[in-house]
């Protein structure tokens, strides 16, 4: 396998686990061919290669497949402890179930936002994507708030030369104005929040804030997509955020001063000793 079959071959792996979501919690040979257009021999191959590393279970009857824990896990330890210890994913639970609206998590890879994590809402946003807004999906991150809030914790001058390398980059009907964005993503570094455009070739308005107390070169953005609309008031909707990111990290404030349960007696201290008596 030569470095671009490599390459190919890596991506349709990351493509398959994207797959599986709430609304898709298992998923057949075809599912997966219709879904990416591949050829069906090399996705049912693709299939039972992740079966055997043990990243999806398949079901003999159903012939379906639905991903492991060892899906989930892989790479967990090394996460900041918001992502290890599953407090991201109970934020994101908490916001979708308190407003029924679409909630994504964004990280930048390169001079694109990703979508690292999409639950989608009530209602499905529009989008010129046939299967809409989902995890894995990129954009310039010129063109989407959530790029913006991420642009805005790089320091100056890189940034403003990020920002002239996108509009260099960018196609005619994506060009914009470097001063005035430039502008945009400095009021963003300063508020820690935004609401404008979700991006994503979709018409969704989007309100987030950027996550707390992760590495400086490894942010993510957290908010709502949501087709704009008189009855959301944006000004709200992101308090409710910021209450809701403030409660993470205040039942991660609370965890830390808990008790071990057990303590090897090899390491137990005298205070421990006198604590069990």
């Amino acid at each position: 396998m030569n470095g671009s079959n490599k390459a190919k071959f890596a991506k349709r792996v990351i493509e398959v686990l994207e797959f599986f979501d709430e609304e898709h919690p298992q998923a057949t040979v075809m599912d997966i061919v219709r879904r990416f257009d591949r050829p069906q021999s090399s996705t049912s191959e693709l299939l039972y290669c992740l079966v055997e590393v043990g990243l999806l279970y398949k079901d003999p009857h159903s012939r379906s497949y639905s991903p492991t824990p060892r899906a989930a896990l892989l790479g967990r330890a090394a996460q900041p402890s918001l992502v290890r210890d599953g407090r991201l994913t109970g934020l994101i639970d908490r916001l979708s179930a308190q407003t029924g609206l679409g909630v994504g998590v964004f990280g930048m890879v390169g001079l694109q936002v990703q979508l690292y994590s999409w639950r989608g809402g009530q209602r499905a946003l529009r989008t010129s994507n046939p299967f809409g807004i989902c995890g894995g999906q990129k954009d310039h991150l010129s063109c989407s708030a959530a790029g913006w809030l991420l642009l805005s914790t790089i320091p100056q001058p890189r940034r403003e030369s990020m920002l002239r390398r996108l509009n260099a980059e960018a196609a005619a009907d994506r060009k914009f104005c470097v001063s005035d964005l430039a502008a945009r993503v400095q009021q963003c570094h300063e508020q820690g929040a935004v609401t404008d455009v979700a991006g994503f070739d979709s018409n969704a308005q989007f309100t987030a804030m950027l996550l707390p107390g992760l590495p400086q070169n490894q942010p993510l953005a957290i908010g709502f997509a949501y087709e704009p609309s008189e009855h959301i008031d944006p000004t709200a909707l992101l308090q409710t955020l910021k209450d809701a990111v403030d409660r993470c990290f205040e039942e991660q404030a609370a965890s830390s001063v808990v008790q071990p349960l057990f303590v090897p007696p090899s390491v137990a201290t005298p205070a421990m000793a006198g604590m069990a008596m």
